[in-house]
């Protein structure tokens, strides 16, 4: 290489770095980052004590990660660039073909929470019913890279039949249906398919009769999930998002949030979260209530955000349908369910949060 050459890709370098410095400067910090779907941080606080101990440094330089210029461009072209040299898995998301799905790792707390579910039972006369919801990575396992490293789900399902509560088989109905769009693309949920399935099997545990799915309605055709924003695979089409159930003569009481709505939260569908357009999101406490449903029972579902999609299905048939999650409000499951009146605790989670989730202790309180 010539040294007029050596200068010029110098200079060039230079003016690179320059330039990003000049941007950085000019450029507004951001907030948040639609498409990553995360808070970003902003300047630290500048200490002495901190500066010794090294954690403003490594505050700063995490700000400067995260405020970058041009940031979500850079990590889609690294991504792309990955892709290219035929990696398959970013940040625990695997991409196949056009669908994203997120690997499952070990947890420590399944036998333990298995075991909750079975003292909820033992001390309760209510009958208890328990649905654990295989995630993508079960059910279209045969879409996953060779070699592909991610629980091994049917052995845990397996061993979750054991408990004292009453089976519902919903890995077996996401299983006979499974060529068909029962997960999203972009996102770890189920989609509204999905949770009809899902629903037949917890109805069918039940001894009621499911009602047919009916006509979807589409209500958006620019959903970007979970996977899309943690992956950095910003190249997949986005997901459309249906309803199968009308909202009529059903209310929903956000307890603590202190808000009745319907059964969906339209403005969601013009945020980045749009899948909490279901009920309206994680929140404490839900209380579903549906003047025409064909019964007058009530039904406590200790749930994770699965259930946001599925309630619509489930409240043709309850009166009432209490969505308790234990991560926001940690009570006792069975003195809950005693004092709603409640005639059926179902107990709803993903696979995947199942075995990692510390708050299900107070399934056994």
């Amino acid at each position: 290489m010539s040294k007029t050459t050596q200068r010029v890709t110098t200079a060039v370098f230079c003016a690179f770095l320059a330039l990003l410095g000049i941007l950085h400067l000019v450029l507004p910090d951001r907030t948040f980052s639609p498409v990553e779907n995360r808070n970003l941080r902003q300047v630290p606080a500048f200490t002495w004590r901190a500066l010794r101990e090294g954690s403003y440094t490594a505050a700063l330089e995490t700000y400067l990660e995260d405020q970058f210029p041009l940031r979500d461009g850079w990590m889609g072209l690294k991504t792309r660039w990955e892709w290219l040299l035929g990696k398959r898995e970013f940040h625990d998301v695997f991409l196949c073909g056009g669908a994203l799905i997120g690997r499952v790792g070990e947890g420590d707390r399944w036998e333990q929470n298995l075991g909750f579910v079975d003292r909820l039972a033992e001390k309760t006369d209510i009958p208890v019913y328990l649905g654990l919801i295989p995630t993508a990575a079960e059910v279209w396992k045969d879409r996953l890279p060779h070699g592909a490293d991610s629980a091994d789900q049917s052995a845990l399902l397996k061993e979750a039949r054991g408990t004292g509560a009453v089976w519902a088989d919903i890995a077996g109905a996401l299983a006979a249906h499974s060529e068909e769009p029962v997960f999203y693309r972009t996102d770890h949920h189920w989609t509204s398919l999905g949770a009809y399935y899902g629903y037949t099997a917890l109805l069918e545990a039940m001894g009621e009769t499911p009602l047919p799915l009916g006509k979807a309605e589409t209500v958006s055709d620019d959903f970007y999930g979970t996977l899309y924003s943690s992956s950095g695979v910003h190249w997949v089409p986005p997901d459309t998002i249906e309803r199968y159930v009308r909202e009529d003569a059903v209310t929903v009481e956000d307890v603590y949030g202190g808000e009745t709505h319907g059964l969906y939260v339209d403005s969601f569908l013009e945020e980045k979260d749009q899948y909490a357009s279901f009920l309206g999101g994680n929140q404490p406490l839900y209380i579903v209530r549906n003047s025409a449903a064909s019964s007058d029972k009530k039904l406590l579902l200790v749930r994770d955000s699965y259930s946001d999609s599925l309630a619509p299905f489930l409240c043709r048939h309850f009166a009432e349908i209490h969505l308790l999650d234990l991560r926001y409000n940690k009570t006792s499951v069975a003195q809950y369910a005693a004092d709603m009146g409640a005639d059926g605790i179902a107990v709803l989670y993903s696979v995947d949060n199942f075995m990692k989730d510390a708050d299900a202790v107070f399934l056994a309180q």
